[in-house]
């Protein structure tokens, strides 16, 4: 599998991003080896909060998580997905698949072996996060579930629908700003440009470029037996889940209704609706999600 490393001054000087990087290297499934970034801050015996990003952002999203959380005791954990961020990026679409994703981020897990596990997952975060709960329930302590979904086959909605054809036919695909629009409040030029320094040209943007077609959407997509399967495991996740979704994102309206009905942890809990939220409602309201965490962990 060839792999493009984006080189390392391109991460130097981001905007609120004093974060020190630590990698893995974990099995590429084609011969070879692939290196995973993740930030790694806060106490070492702290509880584990893991924040997932997804479709085309990477950790950065969570830059004014990582110090709130980690201030309060907690150990947070945020990695980028293979493709995306300081993490290698395959150079042909093909090389990314939703069950590849899915593997390499249970890899990753396993070898940190971690426990007790609070989940934060928006967008693909959740795809694949839901995914790796399911394979492993047993290292997951409460899920908060942000503007994302688990798809069988069905569900796309017509801004969904919208964006994959947007993502799939704009000349270039400019993540910055595509970050930019789906969040109600207006990044600066310099939280633009960091969102834009893992991609050094449109050869590093495969995965970003890939991921919108791999969203089990209709019955013809690959991974729904996968994500069927999955779903009668959480089915049975009695474990606390919280969802959070924000009232501006059209990608994902509605959609806490399914984890409130199917996962029997999400029983009773004071689900939220973040006013004024985006799609990336990480941007438009930060200090509100971690308290919204943090008091739903000592609760």
């Amino acid at each position: 599998m060839n792999f493009l490393r984006t080189p390392d001054e391109r991460f130097t000087g981001l905007a609120d991003w004093p974060f020190a990087p630590h990698y893995l290297d974990i099995d590429s499934l084609d011969g070879g080896t692939l290196r995973l970034h993740y930030v790694d801050e806060g106490p070492r015996d702290g509880a584990v909060v893991l924040l997932l990003h997804g479709e085309p952002s990477w950790a950065y999203l969570y830059r004014k998580f990582i110090p709130i959380l980690s201030a309060l005791g907690y150990r947070v954990i945020a990695p980028d997905l293979i493709g995306f961020g300081r993490s290698d990026k395959p150079v042909e679409r093909s090389d990314y698949t939703y069950e590849r994703h899915v593997a390499w981020m249970n890899a990753w897990l396993a070898a940190l072996d971690l426990h007790d596990i609070t989940l934060f997952c928006q967008d693909w975060g959740g795809l694949i996060g839901l995914r790796m709960v399911a394979a492993t329930p047993e290292r997951f302590a409460r899920l908060v579930i942000a503007n994302t979904g688990l798809p069988t086959g069905h569900g796309a909605s017509e801004a969904f629908n919208q964006w994959l054809w947007f993502s799939q036919n704009v000349p270039e695909l400019e993540i910055g700003k595509i970050i930019n629009a789906g969040s109600t409040r207006e990044l600066t030029p310099e939280e633009i440009a960091a969102y834009d320094a893992p991609f050094p040209d449109a050869t590093y943007k495969a995965g970003a470029r890939h991921f919108p077609t791999l969203v089990p959407v209709t019955p013809e997509h690959a991974s729904v037996a996968e994500n069927r399967a999955a779903w009668t495991v959480l089915e049975h996740f009695k474990k606390p889940v919280l969802t959070t979704f924000g009232d501006k994102d059209a990608v994902t309206a509605g959609g806490a209704q399914v984890f409130i009905e199917r996962m029997p942890g999400a029983q009773g809990q004071p689900h939220t609706i973040i006013e004024g939220g985006g799609h990336f409602l990480q941007e438009d309201a930060p200090e509100q999600l971690c308290q919204l965490i943090d008091d739903f962990i000592r609760r």
